[in-house]
């Protein structure tokens, strides 16, 4: 399975139990320390672990492993080796805003491979 399809099989576990704002970042052959990124709101605190879980349980089956998870009540970090999931509430999400920082890495990305044709 690529990396394509893997970002959007975590993306649909996601969406099917209800998260929010569902945005998967393919940055292979960017700089950045991930091939992938997957960042998604959750509801409330209830609903971000039991996003943990359902990711889990899903994952586990078509090889994905949970390498390490770091988990407070407005963010988890979920390392799957060359693909992070970060769920947060949207506070959270708002304050820190990822996207424009994951944007960077794929205009780079798209730069450096216009550059390389």
């Amino acid at each position: 399975m690529g990396l394509d399809e893997r970002l959007e099989a975590i993306a649909k576990v996601l969406d099917q139990n209800k998260a929010e704002r569902i945005e998967k970042f393919n940055l292979e052959n960017s700089d950045y320390m991930v091939s992938g990124v997957v960042v998604a709101s959750a509801l409330a605190d209830r609903h971000l672990t039991a996003l943990i879980d359902y990711l889990k349980e899903a994952l586990k089956p078509i090889g994905e492993e949970f390498l390490h998870s770091d988990v407070s009540d407005e963010w988890a970090a979920i390392d799957l080796g060359d693909i992070l999931v970060h769920i947060m509430n949207e506070k959270t999400r708002d304050r820190y805003n990822l996207e424009a920082f994951l944007d960077e890495f794929k205009k780079r990305k798209s730069i450096a491979n216009k550059r390389d044709v």
